[in-house]
């Protein structure tokens, strides 16, 4: 009984430290590798869910022009590129998911209404609807509820004076609270890792 009660401790310890590191730590994830002035910027398809209840935004410099990073946003979801994160954490909750980071010309015909999904396996999250695609600019896509969004998550592609390109992303949601706060945390290691692929891959 006393070593339970050790093992419970121990739990609602780590639980309580990740809590209070989440709190911490979400400001600065919110806005990770973004500028002042583009969190304030008016983007491509802020106009789907224009008063949501939480926004973050991500962003990372890319030393590629936008024609190099675009296809890459294109061939984005599990039965595709994948998310270009870490398939080894998201096979390990069920969710197949494909990692081809290779060009493919016949994943690049992404129009809006299309499907992105999220997961390949049977267990599976709802997938994504293509909100709006603007060739070489954005693409934003996003979650309904009773036809009305709830959710969008919006890539937008700045191209820089020296050639580089600064790939931000914005996600609007209305989905907070509860179990969605125990989520964030994992969501932007997701990100990071999704951004810096992207990266690596428009570089290469």
């Amino acid at each position: 009984m006393k070593k339970f009660l050790i093992v419970v401790g121990i739990l609602l310890g780590v639980l309580v430290l990740v809590v209070i590191l989440a709190v911490l730590l979400t400001p600065w994830m919110d806005r990770w590798g973004s500028t002042p002035d583009e969190r304030t910027q008016k983007f491509p398809g802020d106009g789907f869910l224009t008063n949501p209840a939480r926004t973050t935004n991500r962003g990372i410099t890319i030393k590629a022009p936008v024609q190099k990073i675009y296809p890459w946003i294109l061939q984005i979801g599990a039965d595709k590129s994948g998310m270009y994160s870490y398939t080894w954490l998201e096979n390990l909750v069920g969710c197949k998911m494909a990692k081809d980071e290779s060009f493919h010309p016949e994943w690049q015909n992404l129009d809006a209404g299309d499907l992105m999904k999220m997961c390949a396996g049977d267990f599976a999250p709802p997938p994504y609807i293509v909100d709006e695609v603007l060739p070489n600019q954005a693409v934003t896509f996003g979650h309904q509820s009773n036809e009305s969004w709830e959710e969008t998550w919006q890539f937008i592609l700045l191209p820089q004076t020296d050639g580089s390109t600064r790939l931000i992303t914005r996600t609007s949601t209305n989905m907070t609270g509860g179990i969605w706060e125990g989520i964030r945390p994992i969501v932007f290691v997701m990100e990071r890792k999704m951004l810096l692929t992207i990266k690596v891959l428009s570089e290469r």
